[in-house]
């Protein structure tokens, strides 16, 4: 096809109990890579993500399982329509599957690596009752502001993830981040909710994280990037090992700029494709990107659609 293609994978969050389960269900290839994958990390991944559990919502399952079924989506479009992609993006453990889909890591790797990230997330937060917020209805600035002003304060809250205008995650301590709802809202803010998690992504809090990340990042990404990937933590696009386990490592502690990455890339991609789960990403670009259309792959229905669009 000759459209301008950028290939986009969704992060935690997007999970359900049943992912998955139509790519398992119709395709060898997809059960092979959840044997495989399985091996790796000791994991039966159709227990995990077909039966209800509560193990799927912590982030050291998560991340494979959402990692698994996005490369298992990519694979499948990739053998039914062959298709050059012009640059990968990830939303925060998205980065790793885009990895992944440049041919930077292979993907049982990549599992176990992000299953060990989801560890290391989990062990730096494990004892001071970290979490996240979402705040609605009040401009970047004005979150940024009111944090710093916080953090003068001595509390540990940080913008964590611009999503969209008027959607921006922080995360922190969750009793600072409590303190914090009363002040957004009135700041503006619609609404300031807390979220049902125990850890505290990208922020300062995951410093401990950073160098065993890397350490394992240095044995299995290497330098055979199929396109360039662009970063959450600077919306630059890069295409090398070096600069892969320089930027993994400061995503941990630093705030995804999904929105501003978008904004960035719009001029040079015609269309976007979310592999994985649900349509989380899609739904961000109805106001990231309302002139780039964003087409998503998450079961075989939706394989197909895409498949006879992209034809």
């Amino acid at each position: 096809m000759s459209k301008r293609v950028a290939m986009i994978f969704p992060g935690q969050g997007s999970q359900s109990i049943g992912m998955g389960k139509s790519f398992y269900d119709n395709s060898p290839l997809a059960r092979e890579m959840f044997e495989k994958a399985g091996e790796r990390i000791g994991v039966d991944f159709a227990k995990l993500l077909f039966e209800q559990n509560e193990q799927l919502d912590q982030t050291a399952y998560t991340q494979p399982a959402i990692l698994l079924v996005s490369m298992i989506a990519y694979r499948l479009f990739q053998e039914a329509n062959p298709c050059e992609a012009v640059m990968f993006l990830g939303h925060s453990l998205g980065e790793f599957s885009a990895l992944c889909a440049s041919d930077a890591i292979d993907y049982v790797d990549a599992v176990e690596l992000v299953h060990k990230r989801g560890m290391l997330m989990q062990k730096a937060c494990e004892d001071i009752n970290a979490g996240m917020m979402a705040v609605l209805g009040l401009d970047d600035a004005v979150v940024e502001e009111l944090c710093s002003k916080a953090n003068g304060e001595g509390k540990r809250v940080w913008p964590a993830n611009y999503n969209q205008a008027g959607q921006l995650v922080v995360a922190g301590i969750k009793e600072d981040l409590q303190s914090m709802e009363s002040v957004f809202k009135e700041a503006g803010a619609k609404r300031a909710l807390l979220l049902n998690m125990s850890i505290a992504s990208h922020c300062p809090l995951l410093s401990s994280a950073m160098e065993p990340l890397g350490e394992a990042m240095e044995a299995m990404v290497n330098d055979t990037f199929s396109a360039p990937i662009v970063s959450n933590v600077t919306t630059e696009k890069y295409a090398t090992k070096a600069e892969a386990l320089k930027l993994l490592k400061i995503q941990l502690i630093q705030p995804v700029k999904y929105k501003q990455s978008i904004e960035a890339i719009t001029s040079e991609i015609d269309l976007m494709i979310e592999f994985g789960n649900g349509a989380v990403l899609k739904g961000l670009n109805k106001r990231n990107a309302p002139d780039t259309e964003t087409l998503g792959i998450s079961d075989m229905e939706s394989l197909a659609k895409v498949c006879e669009v992209v034809a």
